[in-house]
């Protein structure tokens, strides 16, 4: 029952904001609904396909010397996977092919598994190298990748929460507001919230912006990749 959970846990998340952001949208949107998800799922299932065939090999036989707590790991994981994101604006070649998660004219959940196959297999060497150096347990980067599939489904839906939960929550965890930001088509709006789970990363290093207006968003990706 348990290799069953996680896909289980990503359907059950996917439905359930699918149908919430159909009733309270928080952006208006601008393409066709159902070419857009069809087209959303053929990259999600192509993108998971992928990261199985070689994320699999390389995680099955690591060894972990010292198991850190699981708190400590989850926390590391999702530290070091905030500078991953940051590096895939950043870096000409991963930007690339992340740029096609960006591309969606609309924000919501199915744009949660909009991913380029070729990210997610060089994320798939990231992953490995995550759980080598750090030397989490199973039970942690499980843990982990489960709480990290639902909070990218949900920061990604286009759920219009009331806006002082959002701000609320956004002390914690990335939200649909908050994301709504990174993935303007406006360079200085892209270049901030990078967080995947917990959105402590962002305040730390000064990328927080919650200061612009759902409203005055257009989704898309920046005309010119601008890199640091």
């Amino acid at each position: 029952m348990k290799k069953f959970l996680t896909p289980l846990l990503t359907f059950g998340a996917f439905a359930i904001l699918a149908y919430a952001e159909s009733k309270r949208p928080l952006r208006r949107r601008v393409a066709a609904k159902r070419p857009r998800f069809a087209r959303n799922l053929a990259m999600g299932a192509s993108a998971a396909g992928v990261t199985a065939i070689v994320q699999r090999p390389l995680l099955s036989k690591r060894r972990v010397k010292r198991p850190l707590r699981t708190f400590a790991g989850v926390l590391l994981l999702d530290y070091t996977l905030w500078w991953w994101h940051w590096l895939n604006h950043h870096a000409p070649m991963l930007w690339h092919f992340h740029r096609a998660h960006h591309l969606d004219p609309d924000l919501d959940v199915s744009t949660g598994i909009r991913f380029h196959p070729g990210e997610l297999a060089l994320s798939a060497f990231f992953r490995a190298a995550q759980v080598r150096i750090l030397g989490v347990n199973d039970e942690t980067l499980i843990l982990w990748q489960r709480m990290l599939l639902v909070s990218i489904l949900f920061h990604h839906s286009n759920l219009r929460l009331p806006e002082r939960v959002d701000r609320a929550l956004a002390n914690v965890i990335a939200t649909p507001r908050m994301h709504g930001i990174h993935h303007s088509n406006r360079y200085e709006d892209t270049d901030s919230n990078f967080a995947s789970l917990f959105s402590w990363w962002d305040w730390l290093h000064g990328t927080m912006r919650l200061d612009v207006p759902q409203e005055t968003i257009t989704i898309g990706a920046p005309d010119v990749a601008r890199l640091r």
